[in-house]
């Protein structure tokens, strides 16, 4: 599978391997070193806990440089007057009478408590191209699905301080 980033999400990524690489590892592997000092490896808690650190680590590096190399890049330009990947969209719930605001990005930027939503979500996926006043239904699954009305969009800049989703 395929994920389509922009070409900020894979600079953050980049940089977020540098960082990894040049810092991150460089403290996990004196961490082990200076644990495997400390005597007996079978009973000592430090060592294992500074290898678990060490390939958390690596494995978030090759985890990246995966999504990075599968990547399909997507502009995070649309019109103004149209839905699009870092707008900012109020939109009115008809089913429960409430009013919301939602930031659509990337998958690796979704953060839904944060009110970051993935254009991968039912609701982004749903919203997208639509325009202000635009009556929208979000199909949940083949059984269910709610209406929505778009009230606002703002058109934000992406300024990469969402940050890259932690698996």
């Amino acid at each position: 599978m395929h994920n389509e980033l922009t070409k900020k999400d894979i600079e953050k990524m980049k940089e977020e391997i540098e960082y990894r690489r040049l810092v991150v590892r460089k403290e996990a592997l004196e961490d082990v070193k200076e644990a495997r000092a400390h005597g007996d490896l079978s009973e000592n808690f430090e060592y294992h806990a500074a290898k678990k650190v060490k390939n958390q680590n690596e494995s978030r590096i090759r985890y990246l440089e995966r999504m990075i190399k599968t990547a399909v890049i997507i502009s995070d330009e649309s019109p103004e007057d149209e839905v699009g990947i870092n707008n900012t969209v109020e939109v009115y719930f008809e089913d429960d009478g409430i009013t919301e605001k939602y930031k659509l990005v990337t998958t690796v930027r979704g953060n839904s408590l944060e009110g970051l939503i993935s254009t991968e979500s039912p609701l982004g996926r749903a919203l997208l191209g639509h325009k202000v006043g635009d009556r929208v239904h979000i199909c949940v699954n083949a059984d269910h699905g709610y209406d929505v009305t778009i009230r606002s969009i703002e058109n934000t800049v992406d300024d990469g301080n969402d940050k890259l989703r932690s698996f």
